[in-house]
């Protein structure tokens, strides 16, 4: 019986023992990933300064592209409604990327008629659509067809201005309370 008893001490000391070489392990792994992630980032150029030529290769990418310009409606307020029938406050603003130089122009003129499209889009989702990334990018991609379409039906005459020129949508302000 007594030497049950010795065993039983022997195993309750050389617990702390293995704890503390797992322990141990934990720290050097933990160590080893550190430096593993700065040796990353610095090798990145992210540490070291080397962001022009990071800036370089972005501005040559955008100069392949074709000009954009921009044009913005801002602070919208619109009711909209949940799953409940529940009667919410919507403030959006959003800008407006075309290929189009007068677009600025052009949705200050039409500037009623945009906002009639958006009512009618945003009127047609519930709340808890618009809170979803996914009804969010569904709502762009709608808006930028009825823009488009908003822009070419009353542009049709005149022949200089692109045609499907809305690029993207860019939500700047979309708040619901």
């Amino acid at each position: 019986m007594a030497e049950e008893e010795n065993k039983e001490e022997v195993k309750q000391s050389g617990g702390g023992k293995g704890l503390i070489i797992v322990l141990i392990a934990l720290v050097v792994i933990l160590l080893l990933a550190v430096v593993g992630g700065g040796y990353f980032l610095y090798s990145q150029g992210v540490l070291n300064g080397n962001q022009t030529q990071q800036e370089q290769v972005v501005k040559e990418d955008g100069s392949r592209d074709s000009e954009t310009f921009k044009a913005d409606i801002n602070d919208l307020v619109l009711n909209i409604t949940n799953s409940k029938g529940k009667e919410k406050l919507m403030k959006l603003s959003f800008s407006i990327k075309s290929s189009e130089p007068t677009i600025a122009a052009l949705v200050e003129e039409y500037r009623a008629e945009i906002i009639d499209v958006v009512i009618a889009q945003i009127s047609a989702r519930s709340s808890e659509e618009l809170l979803t990334v996914g009804g969010k990018n569904l709502l762009k991609d709608e808006l930028i067809s009825d823009i488009n379409n908003v822009i070419d039906e009353v542009t049709a005459s005149n022949d200089d201005i692109k045609r499907n020129s809305v690029q993207k949508i860019l939500f700047t302000s979309f708040v619901i309370k």
